[in-house]
């Protein structure tokens, strides 16, 4: 017998809009979704709705990348920038704020947002299956949602109050369409010296573009203005174990093979990123 439909998830159902129509909203049945014009979308059994139409994305986080991530994070290696965004975020959100965190992963920053907003609901978007599975049981007023962020998000326009995006792509105009007048946008992204050691000792990792703070103002201008901008940075100890999830948890893993991570980098490195919150113009 299919499940009933997870209490998060009915919670934000009103957000949802078919992404076949792009119109209609999504009526509830048993462990599915369903529009008016008969089109369907099924609700995993690990509580996440199956939204994404068409050819698959083959961007999201593999089994390996978030398991190495939620060790990570479990051990706190970025609980001062999570501590960042949660206060940003929820600062000038009203009581009872619907808050999308798009590209949410496993729903590690969205969880902080709605622990410090006890009335407001939230709804994440990720491509990866195996994220959207730990997300969709990081909260319990946490929805989550398979969803590429470079296509029209399959919500309705002015219903957020907060749109998150944290370490992840960006689609500034559907950013705008979903945000209310009154909302706010808060992106979180590494500078240049974030885990500047670890790149001297590993040359497969990704680096930071130097023009990517001019390329995001560039596609954000358009549609928001900078309400303000905090700078977070501090030297994080490294062992083994949190070397390796730290390295794995990110796209460099795939450029790495059978590489030992943990025994080539350095016992401490530069965690250092940039939160800015943004107003719709």
């Amino acid at each position: 017998m299919p499940a009933l439909l997870p209490p998060a998830l009915k919670l934000s159902l009103d957000l949802l809009r078919c992404p076949v129509c792009r119109t209609h909203r999504l009526l509830a049945g048993p462990g599915t979704l369903r529009c008016p014009d008969g089109h369907c979308f099924d609700v995993a059994r690990h509580g996440y709705a199956a939204l994404l139409t068409g050819s698959r994305a083959t961007s999201g986080d593999d089994t390996a990348m978030v398991r190495a991530r939620e060790r990570f994070l479990a051990t706190g290696g970025y609980a001062p920038v999570r501590d960042t965004a949660v206060r940003l975020a929820a600062a000038d959100a009203p009581r009872r704020a619907t808050v999308v965190d798009v590209g949410c992963g496993t729903g590690h920053y969205l969880s902080g947002v709605l622990d410090r907003l006890p009335a407001a609901r939230g709804l994440g978007l990720d491509t990866s299956v195996r994220a959207l599975r730990s997300a969709a049981r990081a909260h319990t007023r946490a929805a989550a949602a398979a969803w590429d962020v470079f296509r029209p998000f399959p919500l309705a326009g002015g219903v957020a109050d907060v749109v998150l995006d944290v370490f992840a792509p960006r689609n500034p105009a559907e950013f705008h369409r979903v945000l209310r007048p009154t909302g706010r946008l808060l992106v979180v992204r590494p500078t240049g010296r974030h885990l500047a050691e670890l790149r001297g000792r590993l040359p497969a990792l990704v680096g930071v573009d130097p023009a990517k703070e001019r390329r995001l103002h560039r596609a954000l201008d358009p549609f928001f203005e900078t309400v303000r901008t905090e700078r977070v940075e501090y030297p994080l100890p490294l062992d083994r174990p949190r070397a390796g999830d730290l390295v794995r948890m990110t796209p460099s893993a795939r450029h790495l093979g059978g590489v030992d991570v943990g025994g080539l980098v350095p016992e401490r490195i530069t965690v250092s990123v940039l939160a800015t919150v943004y107003r719709p113009r």
